[in-house]
């Protein structure tokens, strides 16, 4: 049986899109849908699916991002991009023989979609090597947008205003706190621990909704848990079963890296 996760933050679009996928493709087991990059890619990871459906700009992580690093996670996988970006960026994905939904996804074209992932499903060259060619052709897609496009595709998140100070609860004050002076934000049920060198506060937003706000350079999530400022890391080490540990530079706890954001540490 093919299996199959899709990533999709909208709840409305995710649903439909699996009510349309059970029809177009009864024997498809859907083993996850997620609303969230992080997720997916754990997800990705654990079950290591036939072919998976990502939306583009997800939190956490894009579903570009989730495409590179799915190069070493689960290279065999075929990836269906889900977007709402312009005809330029369909014809960029066209030449790059990379599947593609747009937004709002209608049954014909996901049908004609699912035809075409079940011929490559049979033909005898769908093996590790064929998902290695379907992230270089994620890599050309990148260098093909260029201008506008890429930045529909990556950057609609650099172009808005990125948070820079934010009010959180300490006891029984109310603080205000500059973003850079942050060194990590950690999810505490429906709210967001904020530590920074002088202690914690309580910010009363999830986790989830401030990754959209904060500066996608700066600050990345390495766990399902934890945004780490990248300006507050020390060091970073990996322990004996390949998950990373990060040191701080202004607090002495350490904080754990999941395998999968692993891959945001390969250059330093």
């Amino acid at each position: 049986m093919t299996k199959c996760v899709v990533a999709e933050d909208e709840s409305l679009l995710r649903e439909a899109l699996l009510e349309q996928l059970q029809s177009a493709w009864p024997s498809l087991e859907i083993v996850a849908a997620c609303d969230d990059g992080a997720s997916a890619l754990e997800e990705i990871i654990e079950h290591q699916p036939d072919v998976v459906f990502l939306d583009i700009r997800m939190p956490g992580m894009s579903g570009i991002e989730i495409a590179t690093a799915m190069r070493q996670a689960s290279p065999h996988t075929q990836i269906v991009f889900v977007t709402a970006y312009d005809q330029y960026a369909i014809d960029a994905f066209e030449k790059g023989a990379i599947d593609y939904l747009l937004k709002p996804v209608s049954y014909d074209r996901l049908s004609a979609t699912v035809l075409r992932l079940q011929e490559r499903q049979s033909q005898t060259n769908m093996q590790v090597g064929n998902g290695q060619q379907t992230i270089a052709a994620v890599a050309d897609l990148l260098i093909k947008l260029g201008g506008t496009a890429a930045e529909g595709i990556l950057g609609s998140n650099q172009r808005r205003e990125n948070l820079v100070w934010l009010t959180a609860s300490s006891g029984t004050e109310t603080k205000l706190i500059m973003v850079d002076d942050v060194a990590y934000f950690k999810a505490d049920n429906k709210y967001t621990v904020v530590m920074t060198a002088e202690g914690e506060s309580l910010l009363r937003k999830p986790i989830r909704e401030l990754l959209d706000l904060l500066d996608p350079s700066i600050f990345k999530q390495i766990h399902r848990s934890t945004i780490v400022n990248f300006k507050a890391i020390a060091s970073v080490a990996r322990d004996d079963g390949g998950k990373g540990i990060v040191k701080l530079k202004n607090r002495a706890e350490t904080l754990s890296v999941s395998q999968p954001f692993m891959v945001l540490f390969r250059n330093m």
